[in-house]
């Protein structure tokens, strides 16, 4: 079986789990899964790419999970200890690289869904 369909099957199954389970994040844990969210959102976009790129490896995807969350729920952690946002730079940099991996992934398809109908249109 394809990783791509693997990984389409375990985002649906967190989803249905994660919507079927009543379940609660207290308030003053609330900006912390938000970041680590992000981050883990920001690392499979990423590992997306990379398996279209065709350069996906699973070490650099674990070690990009693991440690992106820890760095961002660090940054919120000093943050708070400081009032200062500093999970603020998170946001910014893994929204950012959120926008960017999903353009390219929307442009690949995009790109080869243009070539299929011109090939179409050609026989």
């Amino acid at each position: 079986m394809k990783l791509w369909v693997l990984m389409l099957i375990a985002i649906l199954a967190g989803l249905i789990l994660g919507l079927s389970i009543n379940w609660y994040i207290p308030v003053s844990m609330s900006s912390y899964m938000a970041i680590i969210i992000l981050a883990a959102l920001d690392s499979v976009f990423g590992a997306y790419k990379a398996m279209l790129d065709k350069k996906f490896n699973m070490h650099i995807f674990i070690t990009g999970l693991v440690g992106n969350a820890l760095i961002a729920a660090g940054l919120t952690f000093i943050g708070k200890k400081l009032d200062v946002d500093l999970y603020l730079a998170a946001v910014i940099v893994f929204g950012t690289r959120l926008f960017t991996n999903f353009a390219t992934i929307r442009r690949h398809f995009l790109d080869g869904w243009v070539k299929k109908s011109h090939k179409d249109e050609e026989n």
